[in-house]
């Protein structure tokens, strides 16, 4: 029986709204669009995922996914006072880059900030700087960075921690793989191994 690719686009969809987010039901894109490559992330080519953003980068220069076509480019959600899962994602992206070898240079990691409030320009870059200067940084008013969030279709929100004012952020964890044309085709989660991330990568250059 032939598949109907628009229907099963549709479904896909609906599907990734019903479940808030839950973009483990995307695989079904991948069958739909009669992608042949094999990838160890979750394939969403096709998805209406990460379409139309745009963000301010350090110097305050509007970047969106067409600046960075000709490379991988890999875009997380974070903060800098995130004291787990930020730190060894972007720990990890730095040994992907790594076992890229030559490749690594046509991988963008783009670090986009759920906490614009604390996280200025400054502290960002020195930040990225500790991992790798060629990471890129994006920070948006909180206009602009809920209009990021929902076109990725991702969840962040402010956590308080007791009754000084204090707080911390909970938000998604995982990254978004844009091919070099520009266009979002995996998702992976957190716990994602730097070999599997490095074999997709390689199959998206």
């Amino acid at each position: 029986m032939k598949l109907n690719i628009r229907s099963c686009a549709d479904l896909g969809r609906r599907r990734l709204l019903h479940a808030g987010g839950a973009l483990a039901l995307l695989p079904i894109l991948a069958a739909c669009g009669g992608e042949q490559t094999t990838f160890n992330s979750t394939n969403v080519t096709g998805a209406d995922i990460g379409k139309g953003w745009s963000l301010p980068d350090l110097d305050g220069v509007m970047r969106s996914a067409d600046d960075y076509t000709g490379k991988v480019a890999v875009v997380f959600f974070g903060f800098i006072q995130c004291p787990d899962v930020c730190p060894t994602t972007l720990m990890q992206l730095t040994q992907v880059k790594e076992k890229l070898g030559a490749d690594g240079d046509r991988m963008q990691v783009l670090f986009i900030t759920v906490d614009p409030e604390r996280d200025t320009p400054e502290i960002v870059r020195a930040y990225l700087d500790g991992f790798d200067p060629a990471f890129s940084g994006l920070r948006g008013s909180p206009e602009q960075l809920a209009q990021a969030a929902k076109s990725f279709k991702t969840f962040y929100a402010k956590a308080p921690l007791g009754d000084d004012g204090g707080y911390t952020m909970e938000h998604s964890a995982g990254l978004y793989l844009f091919d070099t044309k520009g266009q979002v085709r995996l998702y992976a989660s957190q716990i994602a191994s730097a070999d599997a991330l490095a074999s997709d990568i390689r199959n998206l250059l």
